[in-house]
């Protein structure tokens, strides 16, 4: 078995996987909501063993490095990291109803990986030649995943905050009943958040310490590093507000969508639209 067999595997599974939220979304059956979280946790697994593969295969091929290297091997791991920070909140809250909000991200991952991508295996440039590849992309998108997470916990504050002002203050007892308080979604967003923004942190002081050594500084105000430091901001700014302003409800949620659609662009429009140091292999870091 390749390791691109098993990621096709793990692309059906999570849109399996979504669509069975979906159906508990609909439905409130908590037979549903069990075979969804469990189609995900399959995906997952398959997901896990199909990045190891792909290392070895690097290795096999004379290559040898890990998997992170390219675009299409970071949105294949940001996917990855995306279900495993939302499996982790599972785990801990047993709030199923949020994988309708964060299952899409890592299926729109893999589908656009594994469609509209070359999945090739190749030698790393220079610059990437270093063991602070893994370092650097593990956090950053570990963080970046968290941030995914507090995103779609945000717009299900926004969903159930609108209607139940609309209905003054009622919950109700359709579709909406099936959300979490919105003090708990407003919550878990916090907590979310407070979760990725130090792997940010970390991320960007690894992206220094690889920067000094690839390049001989450590900090030159390519796009890449301008617009992590913005991203850093706004979280920073999430927290700076929540903890000394109050900032709760939906302007805590509109800030985390925002500092979302920020680290998107820093992600994906950064490496697509700008040109830079970090432009080599398609937007591996």
């Amino acid at each position: 078995m390749t390791s691109s067999l098993l990621f096709n595997i793990t692309t059906f599974a999570y849109l399996i996987s979504m669509l069975l939220f979906f159906a508990f979304l609909a439905s409130r059956a908590k037979a549903i909501g069990a075979a969804a979280m469990a189609v995900s946790y399959g995906g997952l697994l398959a997901q896990t063993v199909a990045i190891a593969l792909r290392w070895k295969e690097s290795y096999d091929m004379g290559v040898g490095h890990a998997p992170f290297s390219n675009l299409y091997e970071s949105i294949v791991f940001f996917s990855w990291t995306i279900v495993l920070i939302y499996a982790l909140l599972d785990i801990k809250y047993k709030y199923r109803v949020i994988g309708a909000f964060v299952m899409p991200f890592a299926l729109l991952g893999m589908a656009w990986a594994q469609l509209g991508m070359n999945n090739s295996i190749e030698p790393l440039v220079p610059a990437l030649q270093s063991n602070w590849l893994l370092y650097h992309v593990v956090t950053c998108f570990l963080g970046y995943a968290a941030f995914a997470v507090a995103c779609g916990i945000s717009i299900m504050y926004l969903i159930k905050a609108g209607c139940e002002e609309a209905a003054d203050g009622k919950a109700g007892n359709g579709l909406l009943a099936m959300f979490p308080p919105t003090k708990v979604l407003d919550d878990l967003n916090y907590r979310s958040i407070m979760v990725g923004f130090p792997l940010l942190t970390l991320g960007i002081i690894t992206g220094a310490a690889w920067a000094n050594y690839a390049w001989g500084t450590y900090w030159s105000w390519d796009p890449k590093e301008t617009w992590s430091l913005i991203v850093w901001f706004v979280y920073a700014a999430f927290l700076h507000a929540r903890i000394t302003k109050g900032w709760v409800g939906k302007r805590a949620a509109w800030l985390s969508i925002i500092g979302f659609a920020a680290t998107l662009f820093c992600y994906l429009g950064v490496n697509l639209l700008l040109s830079g140091l970090h432009s080599y292999g398609g937007g591996g870091k």
